[in-house]
């Protein structure tokens, strides 16, 4: 299992790991207990998984980090791995938060933009390739309404609806034209008309005002789906539809939820990630089932879990580590719904999967090599368990 993506890098060439397994039966999992020593009683607002890395806001804005830190992305001002969440600085104003593979980018309440972590490709956005153990300001505007964290680039968007992008740009990820890479934020074309953007490995997704879906990237498995394998280097829409409400962008595929709550998957299936109950990657999106009531979704590495009406959770795909919570280690090609009813968000990393419930309580599991469930421990996890 390769648990960083910068080697992918170094040679220019995606990987994708998968889990050889049968079964795609719909399974309800045990939940299970507060791990020793969690803490049980605090509350949560938001969660971001990176690569190896976990980040989250507490309602009362402090943001944790844990889990892997071999290049100082938990923003600790050292490198040390960490197994329970730590607080990063003593500030109480943080409002959002993304994880990369090996870097983090979070806004704080008067809307800068913060970065630090691993920044070989200027995906700090601070106009060098110097690593940052610390939260360090990107720029000195305080405009940033979105932020987003992708393999080993960023994008955020602006209070005035503009898009930016920067950091890794070998194959067009960054929408601004060739695959030259950024060191500071570059403005996407001169719409500023974006509503929503999601970041994967080497590809970018994003919605305009008028619910449009726009693609762009690396695209060899069809994540970008516009019917082809073909990389995109300035932002291309997918199909001619006006309805589009939500997008999550995985390792080499993509989901979409639509204004009519219909499911719609696309690009790399080697695991079951699209949800279609087979492995066919697919260049243009496909309705996953008939289900007209998803509400959110969400991409890892291989991976793929979304939310229905009625607070439930249903996860499919790869699942070698439990980072579909439903207690054993089979894949599956076709939702299957997580224990309990009352999920409120959901974020996936590579390998792992975390969410907070209605009662913002947080839950994670799955792969925990770098203690990224934040229980303690190191022990992967096949079910949800509380932090």
């Amino acid at each position: 299992m390769a648990r960083h993506r910068f080697m992918f890098l170094l040679s220019c060439i995606t990987v994708s790991l998968g889990v050889v397994a049968a079964g795609s039966t719909a399974t309800v999992a045990t939940m299970g207990a507060p791990a020793s020593g969690a803490s049980t009683g605090r509350v949560w607002m938001a969660i971001s998984g990176g690569s190896d890395q976990t980040c989250g806001i507490r309602t009362d804005h402090t943001l944790w980090c844990w889990g892997e830190n071999t290049f100082g992305q938990l923003g600790l001002g050292d490198k040390t791995d960490r197994n329970v969440p730590s607080q990063v600085g003593g500030g109480a104003d943080w409002a959002s938060i993304s994880t990369g593979s090996v870097h983090t980018c979070g806004t704080r309440t008067d809307h800068t933009l913060w970065c630090w972590g691993w920044n070989f490709s200027g995906q700090l956005g601070l106009g060098d390739r110097t690593e940052r153990l610390r939260p360090t300001q990107v720029g000195f505007a305080s405009d940033w309404a979105q932020i987003s964290a992708g393999g080993y680039h960023s994008c955020g968007i602006r209070i005035n609806h503009t898009l930016w992008c920067w950091g890794y740009n070998g194959f067009g990820a960054l929408g601004v034209g060739g695959v030259h890479n950024r060191g500071r934020p570059t403005q996407v074309g001169h719409l500023s008309d974006w509503a929503q953007i999601s970041l994967g490995g080497s590809h970018t997704c994003g919605i305009h005002l008028d619910r449009t879906l726009w693609c762009w990237g690396y695209d060899p498995d069809g994540q970008l789906g516009v019917g082809d394998r073909t990389d995109r280097h300035r932002p291309t829409q997918v199909g001619h539809g006006t309805a589009w409400a939500q997008v999550g962008t995985g390792e080499a595929h993509t989901c979409g939820v639509h204004a009519n709550h219909t499911l719609w998957c696309w690009g790399a299936n080697r695991d079951g990630e699209l949800g279609l109950g087979n492995t066919t990657r697919r260049l243009e999106p496909v309705q996953v089932g008939r289900g007209t009531d998803w509400t959110r979704i969400s991409a890892g590495f291989s991976h793929t879990c979304g939310l229905r009406a009625h607070h439930t959770l249903w996860c499919w795909g790869s699942n070698g580590t439990g980072e579909l919570g439903l207690g054993d280690t089979t894949w599956r090609a076709q939702p299957a719904q997580v224990v309990r009813t009352d999920w409120g968000r959901i974020i996936l990393g590579d390998f792992r999967t975390c969410g907070i419930r209605t009662n913002d309580t947080l839950w994670c599991w799955g792969y925990n090599s770098s203690g990224e469930l934040g229980l303690g421990d190191t022990t992967n996890r096949l079910v949800p368990n509380k932090v």
